[in-house]
Order: C-alpha cells, then structure tokens, then sequence
C-alpha cells in the first residue's frame, strides 16, 4: 500500500499514514536507519499501540541493536499538539520487544515520526555496547579545550612572548603569531616594515591595562563573560579599530540586550560611529515605536548638539514613519 512508505533523513524516520479508519493494523515497509532494517506498525483496540522492531535477519539476530529515541505522534495538517513519548532506550530483537500505548484514537491521516537518538550494538561475547555513531564534536571538543589551556598559559605565564602592549597605565606581553592571526590590522604591522616590527612594541594608548586585557584575552580564547561585559565598549572600539569582525558582532548583540532609558542615546551614537546597522535600528526603535522617546527629553538636546547630521536626518525620517497622519 502507498502509505506503508516511511521516509528517512539522517536519524529521522516519518510514516506518513494517510488512512487508518477502515482496519484495526497497520505495519510499515522496512527502512533502514544506522546498519539495520526496521518496521513500524500500528494497532488500534482500546489504545493506539506503536511498535518500533528491526526487520529479522541474521545482522539483527547476531548484533541486535540498543536503540534510544523519542516517538511522536501528530495528526497530519492540524495545529493539534502531538503526543511525544518519553526518550525509550532498548534492546530490540523482535516486536514483542517495545510497545507505546498513546491514550487516544487517531482516525484518518496521522504522522509518526522516530527521532533516534543513539543506537549501539550488542555483542553477543557480553562485551561493552558501542554506539555506531561516533559522539558529535567529542574530539573537537577535546583538542579545542586542550587547546585553550595551552593558549591560556602562553598569555598568563608570558610563554615566549615577543611583543609588548603599552596600554593607558600599563604594559602586557602578547605573541605576534596569535595577534596576526586575528586580526588583519595586527598583520600588516608585523608583515611590512612598520615600527611595531622593528620595535615588537604596540601602542594602545586609548585603553587601560584591563581593557587591554580583556581584549588579549578575547583573541586567546580564554575571556570571562563578566569581564566581556564590563569593557564591551572598549572591546567594540578595539574590534573596529582592529577588524576584529567576530568581535564587533558580539559587542553589537550584547549591547542590543540591555538598551533603556538611560543608555539609549550613548548606545545610538555608537551604534552610528561604528556603523552598527543592528543596534541603530534597535535604539530608533525603542525611541519612536516604543514612544520612549519622551522618557530622554532632558538629554535630547544635548544629544542634537553633538550628534551628525546624517543621524538626525535618520531619526527623523523614523518619526515620519511611525507617527504617520491617521
């Protein structure tokens, strides 16, 4: 029959059953997910019985699989909420072997769908089961924490350091190596015939130590969140001042996180110096279509004094477009 089809996508399978009224059992075709055949079936009498089972050969007799996974159950095309089982983890051999009884009848077209979330193989010799899969991002996970301590300790301990920083009220020890990887900026000064090369000496006079730091601690990977959010002003003027894109871009969300009363105005013109499209709009945003626009009247003046042109012009280009004639 056409609806004993089951569609599979990596470790998805969807049985898309298009007519259940007439008869009380259904069973799937088989489909197969990881090394195995399986089959689906249905049967209706007080409950809704779902079986999940590998197809019997002699894989599934000699390695039979350990499957977790998660069912679903919807009615296809409704906005009613599907019944979704617990997360089942089973040694299936046959299909006796794991039945879901859903408390409902499902009449006409219903999807199921079998999220799996693992499946290993049972040796028959008692040995430990093994996933067939291996465990997403595990050694990448591994090398980049590896990697962050040993990074973390070159910047801490000096570790061959060959350039120093001279920030506002201080001096750090950085790796040219590791600045020029980050940042294009940083590059072309170690790369042509520019002073910090022959000097191995950076002047960041515009911020202090711990800003410095903050941002050295950045490109090394290892910065604290509450340091990134005490100096991500600094840290955005560094990062555009450095092309340090990844950088700006997470300044831009974090400042977009916390905009008020208070803020705003600072935050619009920021966002208009570095040219962050994002946090100006938020800013106009919270101004104009959230009517705060009264809360900063004591500061707008002083703010028009000093703002460009070209930003006024934009704001109020926004009052024209909210505060449209009814």
């Amino acid at each position: 029959m056409g609806d004993s089809r089951v569609e599979t996508i990596s470790r998805l399978a969807q049985w898309r059953i298009e007519n259940f009224g007439p008869c009380s059992y259904k069973k799937s075709d088989a489909f197969k997910v990881g090394i195995w055949n399986w089959h689906l079936s249905v049967e209706k009498n007080r409950y809704l019985y779902i079986r999940l089972f590998p197809e019997p050969s002699r894989l599934s007799k000699e390695q039979p699989p350990i499957a977790s996974f998660i069912l679903r159950v919807s009615i296809a095309g409704a906005n009613r909420k599907p019944y979704i089982s617990p997360v089942h983890e089973r040694l299936l051999r046959t299909c006796e072997d794991f039945v879901w009884p859903v408390d409902t009848m499902f009449q006409g077209r219903f999807i199921i769908d079998v999220d799996f979330l693992d499946l290993k193989v049972c040796p028959l010799n008692g040995g430990s089961p093994s996933s067939i899969w291996p465990c997403d991002g595990l050694m990448q996970r591994v090398s980049s924490r590896s990697t962050l301590r040993c990074l973390s300790r070159m910047l801490d301990e000096g570790i061959h350091a060959d350039v120093a920083i001279h920030a506002a009220d201080g001096t750090l020890k950085a790796h040219k190596a590791v600045l020029a990887a980050s940042s294009p900026v940083f590059q072309s000064m170690f790369h042509h015939n520019l002073k910090e090369k022959e000097s191995s000496i950076i002047n960041i006079e515009d911020m202090s130590v711990e800003s410095c730091m903050a941002l050295l601690s950045y490109v090394y990977g290892t910065i604290k969140q509450e340091d990134f959010w005490k100096h991500r002003l600094s840290l955005l003027g560094a990062a555009n001042k450095y092309d340090i894109a990844d950088l700006k871009d997470a300044c831009e969300d974090s400042l977009m996180e916390d905009i008020n009363s208070a803020n705003v105005l600072e935050r619009l013109q920021e966002a208009w110096l570095y040219q962050l499209n994002k946090l100006k709009k938020g800013c106009l945003m919270y101004l104009f279509d959230f009517g705060k626009i009264y809360d900063v009247r004591d500061e707008i003046n002083n703010f028009f004094r000093q703002a460009d042109r070209e930003l006024m012009l934009e704001m109020f280009q926004e009052v024209l477009t909210v505060w449209k004639p009814v």
